[in-house]
């Protein structure tokens, strides 16, 4: 077994962070840059990429399923490419605790294995501010969803995430991680008449930070609105749809929907 680099081909696993809220998406990057002064393949078998996940332990985790399988491709010499990987659904991750992983990497055309260095995440269990059952519309027979807001504190930041599970939350279908807030925020929740989760918490001193979330998990709408001579509030109307009253919205190229360039910056006010 050869160490992650070996006729100057490299691999390793890049993190955009390493603390993650339990049942939350857990994506990575595997990096590989080759420097062999010639194209190499990649893939072309099943396992031709392996993740070693292990527990505070060193205990290995049973792997629930395979992941996805990668057409072959070749890194051309003095390049790099980064591959995509989701931990969660594929591993028993749904403890609170430190973990590590690892992958290992076959590579018939230099005819070695590579095994990346151990890179440490961990888990812990948000505390829960607000609970609603709610059934999806139309659905037979009866179907019903748990909203849960949660909170938890990264490197001193406090966030806000959004559960989504079934009514005995034995099953989660999505945490969606909403933002972070100030610690005096009271984040307001509604559910409107399609089931689908509207959020408003204060992110800044005069900004605030909207979302509407699906009985299914979908982060569907993203705004910024900010204080202007009136607070942002939630407000259910008479015929159960859910609107931000007071304020005005601030248009940004990172909302949900994606707005058009020549909208960014815009100002809105509220109705």
């Amino acid at each position: 077994m050869a160490p992650a680099t070996f006729a100057q081909v490299t691999a390793e696993i890049v993190f955009e962070q390493e603390h993650f809220l339990r049942s939350e998406s857990l994506p990575l990057r595997v990096r590989i840059s080759n420097y062999s002064g010639q194209p190499i393949q990649f893939g072309g078998t099943p396992d031709w990429i392996t993740f070693i996940v292990q527990d505070g332990n060193g205990r290995a985790l049973r792997r629930k399923a395979d992941l996805p399988a990668i057409k072959p491709f070749t890194v051309e010499s003095s390049k790099s490419v980064s591959l995509r990987a989701d931990l969660m659904p594929h591993f028993n991750l749904g403890e609170a605790g430190n973990y590590s992983v690892k992958a290992l990497l076959k590579i018939p055309a230099i005819e070695r294995e590579l095994t990346t260095e151990v890179k440490l995440f961990s888990i812990i269990s948000g505390s829960t501010l607000w609970v609603r059952d709610v059934g999806i519309p139309g659905a037979t027979p009866p179907v019903v969803r748990k909203y849960v807001l949660q909170q938890a504190t990264f490197a001193k930041q406090l966030r806000l995430y959004v559960r989504v599970t079934d009514a005995t939350e034995s099953e989660v279908f999505r945490v969606v991680s909403l933002g972070a807030l100030l610690s005096f925020s009271q984040p307001e929740a509604l559910v409107d008449n399609s089931s689908q989760l509207h959020e408003l918490f204060q992110k800044g001193p005069r900004s605030f930070h909207y979302s509407i979330v699906t009985p299914n998990g979908e982060h569907i709408i993203r705004q910024t609105w900010d204080y202007t001579g009136t607070r942002p509030r939630l407000q259910s109307t008479d015929d159960g749809r859910v609107v931000v009253r007071g304020g005005a919205r601030r248009i940004l190229l990172s909302d949900l929907p994606p707005p058009r360039v020549a909208e960014t910056n815009d100002v809105r006010q509220s109705n």
